[in-house]
């Protein structure tokens, strides 16, 4: 779990995406998460976290749907929702916390 808090401890928003590969709405995130990390370069950072491998993770973090997006901000939690968005929308949730 340390690996983790490093991962979330930054000054800019980091977007978490929790999917799986067998999840028709997870991996139809795939291209929008890699519109919104070119969009917001190095502004903000997009890292995607495969349940299956994390599973410990996912349950800590009380992951039931798939996908399940988390914006974290100097390591709390700022903002979560279950379900595909679009890209725009993410970039503009992500915008507001640069």
């Amino acid at each position: 779990m340390s690996k983790f808090g490093e991962l979330i401890d930054l000054s800019i928003p980091v977007l978490l995406d929790f999917y799986t590969d067998w999840n028709e709405a997870s991996t139809a995130m795939h291209p929008v998460l890699r519109d919104v990390a070119a969009a917001m370069g190095d502004k903000a950072k997009v890292i995607k976290i495969d349940v299956d491998k994390n599973q410990e993770l996912a349950n800590a973090l009380r992951v039931k749907g798939l996908p399940t997006l988390m914006i974290y901000k100097g390591g709390e939690m700022v903002w979560r929702q279950s379900g595909e968005l679009d890209a725009n929308t993410l970039i503009g949730l992500l915008q507001e916390y640069v």
